[in-house]
C-alpha cells in the first residue's frame, strides 16, 4: 500500500503567504457575504453554472447531495471529486502549491485539515444563516471559515453469519483474543480521515502497545473507512476494527448480515467539516452549495439516507437508531492530530508493515 509523501509540514511550506483574513464571528454575521444572505450569491451563481466539490463522503451519498442540489438550483452542475480525506488534503496542497485553483467547496473527515487551511489563509469566510441559528457554536469556526457538516463514528462491527451475538467482541481489548486472528479488517490512517482520528484516539487512550498487539493478529489492511464495512458484509472478514459506522447501519437496513458494537472503552469519533476556498473559481455557486448543504433539508437527507449524525438541531433521527448522546465516545482532538498526524502514519506503517 502506498502512503503519502506529502506531509502537513509540506502543506504549510507551500502556502503562498502566512496567516489570512481573520474575520471574527461578529463581523462575519455583519456582512451578507459571510452571513447566509445569498440573494447576491444566487444571482451570481447563474453566470458560473458549476462547482467542484472535493469530498471524503462515500461516493453514493456525495452524488446524491449533488443531484439534490442540482434539482433545487437548475443550471448549476456539481462535479464530485471523491477520495479519502488524507488524499484530498494532499491534492489540495499540491494544487495550491502550484497556484492552481480548482476546488470550490471541500468536505473532509479530518478536522485537522481545516486548521492547516485556515492557517495558510486559503479559506473564505461564510456562515450560513441556518448554521448561526441551529448549530451549536462548537460546530463552526469562530471566524466562519469552516463548519461541521456531519459527525462520524468509527465503531467495531461484525458479520452475523460468521459471529454469534454472544460471541461477538464487546471491546477493543476483546479483539486481542487469538480466536480473531486472521479474521479482522482495519482501515489505514494515511488514506482516511475517519481512520486517522480513530487510530489516533485508540493509540492515545489504549497506548501504542495495544496496536502492536493488534498487529500480531494479522489484521487485513484496507484504505478507506468505507472499505471495512464492505469486507464484513461480503463475509471476507468476520470483524471490523474501525470504519464508517453509518455504512454498517445502511447495510443492515438493506438486509445484509452486519451488526455494530460500541466498544466498552469508547467509540472513536470524527467531525466532518466543510469549507469554501478563497480561490474558488465559482465562488457564488460555492457559497450557495455550502448554504444548502447545511440547511434542514440537506441535513435531513444526511440523517435519513446517509445514516450519519447531524449537528443541525432540527433534524430528526429514525426510530431505533442510537442517539449520539447515548454512545460512550472517545474524545476528538483535531489540534493534536494536526501536530502528530505524520507521526501516527509513520508509526502505524512500521507496526502493521503497510
Amino acid at each position: 500500500m502506498t502512503r503519502h509523501s506529502f506531509s502537513r509540514r509540506d502543506v504549510l511550506k507551500s502556502a503562498t503567504r502566512p496567516g489570512g483574513d481573520r474575520v471574527r464571528l461578529a463581523a462575519a454575521r455583519g456582512t451578507a457575504r459571510a452571513r447566509g444572505d445569498h440573494a447576491g450569491v444566487d444571482r451570481g451563481r447563474e453566470k458560473e453554472g458549476k462547482l467542484a466539490f472535493y469530498t471524503a463522503m462515500d461516493l453514493a451519498f456525495a452524488e446524491r447531495l449533488g443531484k439534490s442540489f442540482e434539482a433545487k438550483y437548475p443550471g448549476i452542475t456539481v462535479r464530485v471529486e471523491r477520495s479519502g480525506a488524507e488524499r484530498i488534503f494532499t491534492r489540495i496542497a499540491q494544487e495550491y502549491g502550484g497556484n492552481i485553483n480548482v476546488v470550490d467547496v471541500v468536505n473532509t473527515a479530518d478536522a485537522a485539515h481545516c486548521i492547516v487551511w485556515k492557517r495558510n489563509g486559503w479559506l473564505a469566510p461564510y456562515l450560513p444563516e441556518e448554521v448561526a441559528q441551529h448549530f451549536d457554536p462548537q460546530f463552526y469556526d469562530a471566524d466562519a471559515l469552516h463548519l461541521t457538516t456531519r459527525i462520524l463514528i468509527s465503531p467495531i462491527a461484525y458479520n452475523t453469519n460468521l459471529v454469534k451475538k454472544d460471541d461477538a467482541p464487546k471491546s477493543f481489548a476483546d479483539l486481542l483474543d487469538p480466536r480473531w486472528a486472521d479474521k479482522m479488517v482495519k482501515g489505514h490512517p494515511a488514506y482516511s480521515g475517519t481512520i486517522m482520528n480513530a487510530t489516533f484516539q485508540i493509540a492515545r487512550d489504549l497506548g501504542w502497545e495495544y496496536l502492536e498487539k493488534l498487529a500480531k493478529q494479522r489484521v487485513l489492511q484496507v484504505q478507506s473507512a468505507t472499505d471495512t464495512p464492505k469486507k464484513i458484509a461480503l463475509g471476507e472478514r468476520a470483524v471490523m476494527v474501525d470504519g464508517a459506522g453509518y455504512l454498517v447501519i445502511r447495510n443492515k437496513e438493506e438486509g445484509q448480515p452486519v451488526e455494530i458494537v460500541y466498544p466498552a472503552e469508547g467509540t472513536p469519533q470524527a467531525a466532518g467539516p466543510s469549507a469554501v476556498f478563497k480561490g474558488a473559481p465559482n465562488p457564488n455557486a460555492a457559497r450557495l452549495f455550502q448554504n444548502w448543504m447545511h440547511s434542514r433539508e440537506a441535513q435531513q437527507i444526511l440523517v435519513d439516507w446517509a445514516r450519519q449524525y447531524s449537528p443541525h438541531r432540527q433534524t430528526v433521527e429514525k426510530p431505533g437508531i442510537r442517539k449520539l448522546a447515548d454512545i460512550k465516545l472517545m474524545k476528538e482532538d483535531p489540534e493534536a492530530v494536526e501536530k502528530m498526524g505524520e507521526e501516527v502514519k509513520a508509526r502505524y506503517a512500521q507496526i502493521f508493515k503497510v
